[in-house]
Protein backbone atom coordinates (compact mmCIF):
# COMPACT_ATOMS: atom_id res chain seq x y z
CA UNK A 1 0.00 0.00 0.00
CA UNK A 2 2.89 2.22 0.96
CA UNK A 3 5.95 1.03 -1.18
CA UNK A 4 9.88 0.99 0.29
CA UNK A 5 11.43 3.99 1.75
CA UNK A 6 13.79 3.78 -1.50
CA UNK A 7 11.01 4.69 -4.03
CA UNK A 8 10.00 8.50 -4.34
CA UNK A 9 7.00 10.71 -5.17
CA UNK A 10 7.10 12.91 -8.01
CA UNK A 11 5.05 16.30 -7.23
CA UNK A 12 4.79 18.51 -9.79
CA UNK A 13 4.69 22.12 -9.09
CA UNK A 14 2.19 24.87 -10.52
CA UNK A 15 5.21 25.78 -13.38
CA UNK A 16 5.29 22.63 -14.23
CA UNK A 17 8.61 21.43 -12.78
CA UNK A 18 9.14 18.18 -11.19
CA UNK A 19 10.30 17.62 -7.34
CA UNK A 20 11.77 14.07 -6.17
CA UNK A 21 10.55 13.55 -3.17
CA UNK A 22 11.49 10.72 -0.48
CA UNK A 23 9.46 8.20 1.18
CA UNK A 24 9.34 7.63 5.09
CA UNK A 25 10.42 3.90 6.25
CA UNK A 26 7.27 2.75 7.98
CA UNK A 27 7.15 1.34 11.35
CA UNK A 28 4.66 -1.28 12.72
CA UNK A 29 6.39 -3.69 15.96
CA UNK A 30 6.69 -2.73 19.08
CA UNK A 31 10.55 -3.44 18.71
CA UNK A 32 11.30 -0.66 16.20
CA UNK A 33 8.90 2.02 18.14
CA UNK A 34 10.80 1.00 20.82
CA UNK A 35 13.71 2.05 19.59
CA UNK A 36 13.12 5.02 17.90
CA UNK A 37 11.52 6.84 20.92
CA UNK A 38 14.99 8.77 21.88
CA UNK A 39 15.15 10.20 18.53
CA UNK A 40 11.27 10.62 18.15
CA UNK A 41 11.31 12.76 21.51
CA UNK A 42 14.30 15.01 20.83
CA UNK A 43 12.73 15.94 17.29
CA UNK A 44 9.42 16.76 19.25
CA UNK A 45 11.62 18.90 21.70
CA UNK A 46 13.49 20.63 19.13
CA UNK A 47 10.02 21.42 16.78
CA UNK A 48 8.65 24.77 17.79
CA UNK A 49 5.13 24.70 19.02
CA UNK A 50 4.90 20.98 19.78
CA UNK A 51 2.80 19.69 22.97
CA UNK A 52 2.63 16.21 25.14
CA UNK A 53 0.36 14.91 22.84
CA UNK A 54 2.70 15.08 20.16
CA UNK A 55 5.60 13.02 22.00
CA UNK A 56 6.06 9.23 21.94
CA UNK A 57 5.19 9.28 25.51
CA UNK A 58 1.62 10.15 24.95
CA UNK A 59 1.55 8.71 21.72
CA UNK A 60 3.13 5.05 22.33
CA UNK A 61 1.28 4.91 25.80
CA UNK A 62 -1.78 5.66 24.13
CA UNK A 63 -1.44 2.98 21.81
CA UNK A 64 -0.30 0.06 24.30
CA UNK A 65 -3.64 1.18 26.59
CA UNK A 66 -6.79 2.80 25.68
CA UNK A 67 -5.86 2.17 21.58
CA UNK A 68 -4.33 -1.21 22.25
CA UNK A 69 -7.12 -3.44 20.47
CA UNK A 70 -6.16 -1.14 17.17
CA UNK A 71 -2.70 -1.25 17.65
CA UNK A 72 -1.99 -3.39 14.73
CA UNK A 73 -3.79 -0.84 12.28
CA UNK A 74 -1.23 1.61 13.51
CA UNK A 75 1.52 3.23 11.06
CA UNK A 76 4.17 5.33 12.37
CA UNK A 77 6.29 7.08 9.40
CA UNK A 78 9.44 8.00 9.24
CA UNK A 79 11.82 10.01 7.79
CA UNK A 80 15.30 9.84 8.81
CA UNK A 81 19.03 11.84 8.07
CA UNK A 82 21.87 9.82 7.16
CA UNK A 83 23.14 9.87 10.53
CA UNK A 84 19.48 7.87 11.75
CA UNK A 85 18.15 10.47 13.12
CA UNK A 86 14.39 11.17 12.96
CA UNK A 87 13.91 14.19 10.63
CA UNK A 88 9.88 13.71 10.69
CA UNK A 89 7.16 11.42 12.55
CA UNK A 90 3.88 11.05 11.61
CA UNK A 91 2.05 8.17 13.64
CA UNK A 92 -1.32 7.42 11.93
CA UNK A 93 -3.71 4.83 12.81
CA UNK A 94 -6.16 3.04 10.10
CA UNK A 95 -9.95 2.66 11.98
CA UNK A 96 -13.36 2.91 11.03
CA UNK A 97 -14.74 6.18 12.32
CA UNK A 98 -18.28 5.70 13.89
CA UNK A 99 -21.19 7.30 11.47
CA UNK A 100 -23.63 6.41 15.18
CA UNK A 101 -22.70 4.29 18.09
CA UNK A 102 -25.84 2.57 17.43
CA UNK A 103 -25.01 1.50 14.13
CA UNK A 104 -21.98 -1.33 13.22
CA UNK A 105 -18.75 -0.77 11.11
CA UNK A 106 -17.92 2.65 10.26
CA UNK A 107 -16.31 5.18 7.32
CA UNK A 108 -12.41 3.22 6.75
CA UNK A 109 -10.46 5.98 7.27
CA UNK A 110 -6.71 7.22 8.61
CA UNK A 111 -6.62 9.29 11.96
CA UNK A 112 -3.91 10.59 13.83
CA UNK A 113 -2.64 7.66 16.23
CA UNK A 114 -2.58 9.14 20.02
CA UNK A 115 -6.02 11.08 19.54
CA UNK A 116 -9.80 9.47 20.09
CA UNK A 117 -10.96 8.50 24.26
CA UNK A 118 -8.39 10.44 26.43
CA UNK A 119 -8.80 13.33 24.58
CA UNK A 120 -5.28 14.58 23.15
CA UNK A 121 -5.50 18.30 22.24
CA UNK A 122 -2.63 19.93 19.99
CA UNK A 123 -2.24 17.39 17.80
CA UNK A 124 0.32 17.20 14.99
CA UNK A 125 3.39 16.17 13.94
CA UNK A 126 7.32 16.72 14.44
CA UNK A 127 8.77 17.74 11.04
CA UNK A 128 12.35 19.29 10.41
CA UNK A 129 11.84 22.03 8.08
CA UNK A 130 13.59 20.10 5.67
CA UNK A 131 11.10 17.41 5.36
CA UNK A 132 8.21 19.37 5.06
CA UNK A 133 7.84 19.10 1.08
CA UNK A 134 7.92 15.20 2.02
CA UNK A 135 5.71 14.96 4.50
CA UNK A 136 2.88 17.22 2.73
CA UNK A 137 3.25 14.95 -0.27
CA UNK A 138 3.31 11.76 1.22
CA UNK A 139 0.07 12.52 2.82
CA UNK A 140 -0.94 13.85 -0.34
CA UNK A 141 -0.65 10.55 -1.08
CA UNK A 142 -2.52 8.59 1.27
CA UNK A 143 -5.38 11.34 0.13
CA UNK A 144 -6.17 10.80 -2.65
CA UNK A 145 -7.20 7.22 -2.08
CA UNK A 146 -9.38 6.71 1.54
CA UNK A 147 -11.14 9.40 3.54
CA UNK A 148 -8.98 11.42 6.52
CA UNK A 149 -9.99 12.58 9.70
CA UNK A 150 -7.60 14.58 11.68
CA UNK A 151 -9.09 16.22 14.88
CA UNK A 152 -7.86 18.81 17.11
CA UNK A 153 -4.59 19.86 15.22
CA UNK A 154 -2.87 22.80 15.84
CA UNK A 155 -2.17 25.65 13.35
CA UNK A 156 1.50 25.22 13.33
CA UNK A 157 2.07 21.60 13.70
CA UNK A 158 -0.30 20.21 12.18
CA UNK A 159 -1.67 21.96 9.51
CA UNK A 160 1.20 22.79 6.94
CA UNK A 161 0.58 18.87 6.64
CA UNK A 162 -3.08 18.99 5.70
CA UNK A 163 -3.50 17.13 2.34
CA UNK A 164 -5.31 19.10 -0.72
CA UNK A 165 -9.63 19.17 -0.27
CA UNK A 166 -9.54 19.18 3.09
CA UNK A 167 -12.00 20.79 4.90
CA UNK A 168 -12.54 22.13 8.57
CA UNK A 169 -15.43 20.50 10.29
CA UNK A 170 -15.03 21.64 13.74
CA UNK A 171 -12.96 24.52 15.76
CA UNK A 172 -12.38 24.27 19.66
CA UNK A 173 -11.07 26.77 22.33
CA UNK A 174 -8.46 25.56 24.16
CA UNK A 175 -8.12 28.93 26.76
CA UNK A 176 -4.23 29.51 27.78
CA UNK A 177 -2.93 31.59 30.88
CA UNK A 178 0.57 32.67 32.19
CA UNK A 179 1.83 29.84 34.66
CA UNK A 180 2.12 32.85 37.19
CA UNK A 181 -0.11 33.37 40.14
CA UNK A 182 -0.29 37.11 39.74
CA UNK A 183 -2.36 36.84 36.28
CA UNK A 184 -4.84 34.82 37.74
CA UNK A 185 -7.82 37.31 37.14
CA UNK A 186 -8.45 40.91 38.87
CA UNK A 187 -6.70 42.24 41.85
CA UNK A 188 -9.09 41.86 43.89
CA UNK A 189 -9.95 37.62 43.20
CA UNK A 190 -6.18 37.03 43.73
CA UNK A 191 -6.87 39.31 47.35
CA UNK A 192 -9.37 36.86 47.82
CA UNK A 193 -7.95 33.55 46.87
CA UNK A 194 -4.88 34.30 48.99
CA UNK A 195 -7.25 34.80 52.43
CA UNK A 196 -8.84 31.47 51.61
CA UNK A 197 -5.35 29.68 50.90
CA UNK A 198 -4.16 31.18 54.37
CA UNK A 199 -7.47 30.11 56.15
CA UNK A 200 -7.03 26.60 54.52
CA UNK A 201 -3.51 26.62 56.07
CA UNK A 202 -4.58 27.63 59.46
CA UNK A 203 -7.16 24.73 58.95
CA UNK A 204 -4.26 22.32 57.97
CA UNK A 205 -4.87 22.17 54.68
CA UNK A 206 -1.13 21.83 53.26
CA UNK A 207 -0.58 21.54 49.26
CA UNK A 208 2.57 19.50 47.73
CA UNK A 209 3.89 19.54 44.09
CA UNK A 210 4.25 16.11 42.83
CA UNK A 211 6.98 16.00 39.99
CA UNK A 212 6.32 14.04 36.76
CA UNK A 213 8.78 11.40 38.26
CA UNK A 214 7.09 10.88 41.19
CA UNK A 215 3.84 10.56 39.89
CA UNK A 216 2.33 7.12 40.46
CA UNK A 217 -1.28 5.43 39.94
CA UNK A 218 -1.95 5.56 43.40
CA UNK A 219 -2.04 9.50 43.13
CA UNK A 220 -4.18 8.87 39.72
CA UNK A 221 -7.27 6.82 42.11
CA UNK A 222 -7.15 9.54 44.63
CA UNK A 223 -7.90 12.16 41.49
CA UNK A 224 -10.36 9.79 40.29
CA UNK A 225 -12.17 9.51 43.84
CA UNK A 226 -12.36 13.11 44.07
CA UNK A 227 -13.25 13.91 40.94
CA UNK A 228 -15.92 10.85 41.41
CA UNK A 229 -17.17 12.91 45.10
CA UNK A 230 -17.12 16.08 43.25
CA UNK A 231 -19.68 15.26 40.17
CA UNK A 232 -22.06 13.44 42.58
CA UNK A 233 -22.55 16.60 44.40
CA UNK A 234 -23.05 19.18 41.54
CA UNK A 235 -25.12 16.50 39.88
CA UNK A 236 -23.95 15.25 36.27
CA UNK A 237 -22.15 12.51 34.45
CA UNK A 238 -18.69 12.51 33.41
CA UNK A 239 -16.35 10.45 31.01
CA UNK A 240 -13.69 10.74 33.04
CA UNK A 241 -13.89 7.23 35.21
CA UNK A 242 -11.54 4.09 35.67
CA UNK A 243 -11.56 3.32 32.15
CA UNK A 244 -9.30 5.23 31.93
CA UNK A 245 -6.27 4.70 34.25
CA UNK A 246 -4.08 2.25 31.48
CA UNK A 247 -3.46 5.36 30.16
CA UNK A 248 -2.25 6.90 32.73
CA UNK A 249 -0.34 4.43 34.18
CA UNK A 250 1.47 3.99 31.01
CA UNK A 251 2.47 7.73 31.16
CA UNK A 252 3.59 8.26 34.75
CA UNK A 253 5.75 5.07 33.31
CA UNK A 254 7.52 6.99 30.48
CA UNK A 255 7.77 10.12 32.57
CA UNK A 256 10.92 11.75 33.72
CA UNK A 257 11.49 14.50 35.83
CA UNK A 258 10.67 17.27 33.52
CA UNK A 259 8.22 15.80 31.47
CA UNK A 260 4.74 14.17 31.81
CA UNK A 261 1.85 13.88 34.29
CA UNK A 262 2.46 15.56 37.48
CA UNK A 263 -0.01 17.24 40.16
CA UNK A 264 -0.73 19.70 43.10
CA UNK A 265 -2.01 17.59 46.26
CA UNK A 266 -4.17 19.10 48.79
CA UNK A 267 -3.93 16.93 51.92
CA UNK A 268 -5.78 17.14 55.09
CA UNK A 269 -4.22 17.10 58.77
CA UNK A 270 -4.21 13.44 59.13
CA UNK A 271 -2.42 13.07 55.21
CA UNK A 272 -5.03 12.10 53.20
CA UNK A 273 -5.98 13.85 49.64
CA UNK A 274 -8.83 16.59 49.66
CA UNK A 275 -7.96 17.77 46.16
CA UNK A 276 -5.72 16.92 43.38
CA UNK A 277 -5.50 18.93 40.20
CA UNK A 278 -3.33 17.10 37.26
CA UNK A 279 -2.15 17.68 33.82
CA UNK A 280 1.13 17.06 32.19
CA UNK A 281 4.46 18.88 31.82
CA UNK A 282 6.53 19.19 28.68
CA UNK A 283 9.22 21.90 28.26
CA UNK A 284 7.78 25.12 29.49
CA UNK A 285 3.74 24.52 29.65
CA UNK A 286 1.52 22.92 31.83
CA UNK A 287 -1.34 21.47 30.41
CA UNK A 288 -3.94 21.29 32.78
CA UNK A 289 -5.77 18.01 32.25
CA UNK A 290 -8.68 17.50 35.35
CA UNK A 291 -9.10 18.37 39.04
CA UNK A 292 -11.20 16.56 41.72
CA UNK A 293 -11.74 17.85 45.24
CA UNK A 294 -13.52 17.09 48.32
CA UNK A 295 -16.90 18.76 48.34
CA UNK A 296 -16.81 19.32 52.20
CA UNK A 297 -14.15 22.29 51.32
CA UNK A 298 -16.30 24.06 49.12
CA UNK A 299 -17.18 27.12 50.92
CA UNK A 300 -13.29 27.17 51.33
CA UNK A 301 -13.22 27.34 47.28
CA UNK A 302 -10.55 24.54 47.49
CA UNK A 303 -10.74 24.30 44.24
CA UNK A 304 -9.96 27.86 43.51
CA UNK A 305 -6.80 27.77 45.74
CA UNK A 306 -5.56 24.39 44.41
CA UNK A 307 -5.10 26.17 40.79
CA UNK A 308 -3.39 29.05 42.58
CA UNK A 309 -1.25 27.02 44.39
CA UNK A 310 -0.70 25.07 40.95
CA UNK A 311 0.23 28.64 39.62
CA UNK A 312 2.40 29.44 42.28
CA UNK A 313 4.33 25.61 41.96
CA UNK A 314 4.24 26.05 38.20
CA UNK A 315 6.47 29.46 38.41
CA UNK A 316 8.70 28.44 40.84
CA UNK A 317 9.80 25.68 38.13
CA UNK A 318 9.90 27.84 35.73
CA UNK A 319 7.07 26.69 33.46
CA UNK A 320 5.97 29.73 31.56
CA UNK A 321 2.62 28.66 30.20
CA UNK A 322 -0.56 27.12 31.91
CA UNK A 323 -2.64 25.62 29.43
CA UNK A 324 -6.46 24.63 29.43
CA UNK A 325 -6.66 22.34 26.96
CA UNK A 326 -9.84 21.72 25.26
CA UNK A 327 -13.17 23.42 26.34
CA UNK A 328 -14.18 27.09 26.87
CA UNK A 329 -16.15 27.08 30.21
CA UNK A 330 -16.50 29.97 31.83
CA UNK A 331 -14.20 30.09 35.06
CA UNK A 332 -11.04 29.71 32.82
CA UNK A 333 -11.45 33.16 30.99
CA UNK A 334 -12.36 34.54 34.74
CA UNK A 335 -9.61 33.35 35.89
CA UNK A 336 -7.65 35.19 32.83
CA UNK A 337 -7.14 32.51 30.04
CA UNK A 338 -7.45 33.85 26.84
CA UNK A 339 -8.75 31.71 23.81
CA UNK A 340 -6.51 29.62 21.54
CA UNK A 341 -7.73 27.20 18.94
CA UNK A 342 -7.46 23.66 17.60
CA UNK A 343 -9.10 22.33 14.53
CA UNK A 344 -10.91 19.07 13.14
CA UNK A 345 -10.39 18.07 9.56
CA UNK A 346 -11.56 15.75 7.24
CA UNK A 347 -10.31 14.59 3.76
CA UNK A 348 -13.71 12.92 2.45
CA UNK A 349 -13.38 9.96 -0.27
CA UNK A 350 -16.76 8.51 -1.88
CA UNK A 351 -19.85 7.58 -0.14
CA UNK A 352 -18.55 6.88 3.37
CA UNK A 353 -16.62 10.20 3.39
CA UNK A 354 -19.40 11.84 2.44
CA UNK A 355 -21.67 10.80 5.12
CA UNK A 356 -19.05 11.78 7.75
CA UNK A 357 -19.16 15.35 6.50
CA UNK A 358 -23.00 15.03 7.03
CA UNK A 359 -22.43 13.85 10.36
CA UNK A 360 -20.05 16.85 10.52
CA UNK A 361 -22.59 19.45 9.81
CA UNK A 362 -25.07 17.59 11.93
CA UNK A 363 -23.41 18.23 14.81
CA UNK A 364 -22.16 21.93 14.36
CA UNK A 365 -26.22 22.78 14.12
CA UNK A 366 -26.70 20.39 17.17
CA UNK A 367 -24.14 22.48 18.79
CA UNK A 368 -25.53 26.06 17.98
CA UNK A 369 -28.57 25.08 19.61
CA UNK A 370 -26.85 24.53 23.19
CA UNK A 371 -26.06 26.83 25.56
CA UNK A 372 -22.77 26.85 26.44
CA UNK A 373 -21.84 24.55 29.27
CA UNK A 374 -20.19 26.60 32.08
CA UNK A 375 -17.28 24.78 33.94
CA UNK A 376 -16.74 25.07 37.82
CA UNK A 377 -13.21 25.49 39.59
Amino acid sequence: MFGSAKRRIRSTDRSGGITVLALPTLLRSPGELTALVPSWRALVAATPGTSYFTTPDWVLGWTESLGREQAGRAVVAVWRAEDGAAEAVVPLLRTRERLHPRLPGGVLSWTLLGTGPGAADHCGFAVDPRRHQDVRAWLASLARRRTMLFPHLDAGTGDPFLPPGAREIERTACPVMPADPAALGSARHRQGVRRKARKLAEDGITFTWVAPDATTPELFDDLLRLHRLRREAIGGSSAFDATRRPLHAALAARAAADRGPCALVARDPAGRPVGVLYGFLWQDTFAYYQLGWDPAYAKASLGTVLFHETLTALAARGVRTFDFLRGAEEFKHRFGAVDRYDTTWLVARGAGGALLGAKSAARRVRNRRLRPVRGEA
